[in-house]
Formats: C-alpha cells, sequence, structure tokens
C-alpha cells in the first residue's frame, strides 16, 4: 500500500481529480504515416483513463515541429478527429485528457518529416545526436537557425495546436519545454547564441518559451495550459551550465510563467531540490514532479514533502494499465518490456494485462 497523501482529491485547473497520481506523456511510435493517432491509441490511453489526469505523448503543432518516425500531429482537420476518439475514450472511462504539444526544432531529420526539409532551431548548431530514420540510424544535421519573423509565426502554430486539441475534445494542453526540444533549446546557452531579443541574456533566453505559453493561455485559457520543464537535463546535446547558470535561468523563468496563472507546471527532476522548492514557493498552482528511477515505495515521497500535488507516472503506467488500483491494493506490477516500447503495433502498448485478466 502506497502513502495516503497520493489517494486526497485535487483540484487542477477546472478539472476535480480523485487523487494525486497522473500519467505522464511518453513518446510511443505508432501513429499513422500523417500524423493522425493510431488505430489503438484510444485503446492505449482510455486502459489508463484511471489515472485520472491522462498526459499524451508528444505532438508536434506543425510539419516542422516533427523528430520522430511515427509521432502524432495536432494541426489538421485529421488530426483532430483521431484526438477525438481518444479523448471520447479517455472520459468514457472517467479520465482527463491532456496533449502535450512538443516541437522538436533541431532534434530531427528531414528523412522522418513530411516535407523532407532542414530542421529549424534557435541557432545553427547541430545537436550531434544520431536519430533513427526509415533508413537506419542518420546524424542529426545542422539546423537553419529561425528568424524573428518565423519565431512569431512558431507561436502562432502553438496557438492553432491548442485550439485544435480544444476542438478535439481534449481538457488541456501541455506545453513540452523541456528533454532537449525547441522551446529548451532557446533556454540553453549551448543551443542559442542569437544577438537579437530571443538570445543572450537570461532574460531574453526565456522570452519564446513565456511567449509561447502567453499565447496558448490566451488561445484556450490559462486553466487549460500546463508547461513542462526539465532544468539542467542534458538531453538533446544542451548544457545549460553550472548549478548557479541554471538556478538563475529557471527561477526567472519559472516566475515570469507564474504571472499568467497556468494550471500547472511539470518539473521533469534531476535532482537540485533546492531550486525545486523555490519553484514551491513561486508557483501559485499545482506542481507536478516527476523522477527517474522511482520505485513504487518513493512515488509519494515528493508529495509528502510538500514538493509536489501530483506524481505523474512513465514507465510504471506503461506496463500496468489498471496502475491506479495495483498501488492501491499492493498487488504485483508488470514489468516493462523495452524492446516494445517503439516497435509499433498492439504488443507492448495496449497488451500489458490488467489485474481481472493476470
Amino acid at each position: 500500500m502506497t502513502s495516503s497523501s497520493l489517494w486526497q482529491p485535487f483540484t487542477l485547473g477546472r478539472l476535480e481529480l480523485e487523487h494525486r497520481l497522473a500519467l505522464a506523456p511518453m513518446t510511443r511510435n505508432r501513429a499513422r504515416p500523417d500524423g493522425t493517432p493510431g488505430d489503438l491509441a484510444a485503446e492505449y490511453y482510455g486502459q489508463r483513463a484511471s489515472l485520472g489526469l491522462v498526459i499524451t505523448e508528444g505532438t508536434q503543432p506543425s510539419e516542422d515541429g516533427q523528430g520522430y518516425l511515427a509521432t502524432p500531429g495536432i494541426y489538421t482537420a485529421e488530426h483532430v478527429a483521431g484526438w477525438s476518439r481518444v479523448a471520447n475514450t479517455v472520459h468514457e472511462n472517467g479520465g482527463h485528457l491532456f496533449i502535450q504539444l512538443m516541437h522538436v526544432g533541431r532534434i530531427s531529420h528531414p528523412d522522418n518529416t513530411p516535407h523532407h526539409r532542414q530542421p529549424v532551431a534557435p541557432s545553427a548548431i547541430s545537436a550531434g545526436q544520431e536519430m533513427v530514420t526509415a533508413d537506419g540510424p542518420k546524424a542529426t544535421p545542422v539546423p537553419r537557425e529561425l528568424s524573428t519573423a518565423e519565431i512569431q509565426d512558431l507561436i502562432g502554430e502553438f496557438r492553432h495546436a491548442a485550439a485544435s486539441a480544444i476542438a478535439a475534445g481534449a481538457d488541456g494542453v501541455e506545453i513540452h519545454a523541456a528533454n532537449g526540444y525547441l522551446l529548451h533549446q532557446f533556454l540553453a546557452p549551448s543551443a542559442n547564441r542569437r544577438t537579437d531579443s530571443y538570445g543572450g541574456s537570461i532574460q531574453n533566453r526565456a522570452r519564446f518559451v513565456i511567449e509561447v505559453a502567453r499565447a496558448v493561455a490566451d488561445e484556450i485559457g490559462a486553466d487549460r495550459t500546463g508547461i513542462r520543464i526539465s532544468p539542467a537535463f542534458p538531453l538533446g546535446g544542451l548544457d545549460e551550465g553550472g548549478t548557479n547558470a541554471v538556478r538563475a535561468q529557471y527561477r526567472y523563468l519559472v516566475g515570469e510563467l507564474a504571472t499568467l496563472d497556468l494550471a500547472y507546471l511539470h518539473v521533469h527532476h534531476l535532482g537540485d531540490d533546492e531550486l525545486l522548492a523555490s519553484f514551491r514557493d513561486t508557483w501559485p498552482t499545482a506542481l507536478l514532479v516527476v523522477r527517474y528511477g522511482r520505485d513504487r515505495d518513493g512515488i509519494a515521497v515528493d508529495i509528502d514533502q510538500g514538493l509536489a500535488d501530483i506524481a505523474p507516472l512513465g514507465r510504471l503506467a506503461l506496463a500496468n494499465p489498471d496502475i491506479v488500483e495495483r498501488l492501491r491494493t499492493g498487488a504485483p506490477l508488470n514489468d516493462l518490456d523495452p524492446a516494445t516500447l517503439y516497435t509499433g503495433g498492439a504488443r507492448g502498448y495496449t497488451d500489458y494485462p490488467a489485474l481481472a485478466s493476470a
């Protein structure tokens, strides 16, 4: 049996949640070639609706936003129809759906996008990563630096994607400003060497993230808008500097975002608890915290210590569609099959057994 703090109800934006768990966003690479959620997506998310707040895999707001093969979009009528099926199934099973808006920026390869164009980024600096393509792994190319006019167009794409998510029946969106992708790239000095109003100072590097958040909140409501950050995560070849630099950047960013009164701040936490505590003091609404490597006994630690309101679950929820019931009752957990995370089809996606059928 897990900590009793997990089973306390909570109000998040306009949602009434029965407990403090949520589904963390996880890429699964099972969308159709046009970016519409795959045939099994509604079943997959519906199976996990008991988690209450269901945050989807990263979903691109435009063709330029795609990095990986078979990831979904939310910018065409077909995408909206596909996500509508997902939203309806999640709602029918008692959950609430937030679609994560993810523009990958330089973490891409032309072979994986509909238009096969060069990736875009704050500066023309390669991520130095490998990207899986249909022809095997290939190096991510040097991206094209975005003009200031194109940055404004991108803000419009996020606004349009957020409106499309609500049109599909989602309860809100999460802006992905973490894990090495485009918004995170703007925050990182190693990827952002601009000399205009979007680069250089802490304030300038944060500007794009804040403007996206403001536009999305203006479009669909602040209480339907969450945002994810990952301070100091060295993903996608990023380097945000030492501890003091990271703290200065993110204390400024979170302080500015706090004035928007968004539904939640989702922190992918690397371990600087002093920084996390400063977020707790600054942030006016819900704080979600996810850490790598938590076992079932560690899920509630941040909530028990007052550092978080909600504990999103990743791999535990992926392998256990009824993770809420298993945690409540102390039932054994399914083991994750890493080999099927991104392979397509039902195996390792919708075929993990629930307690009733185990």
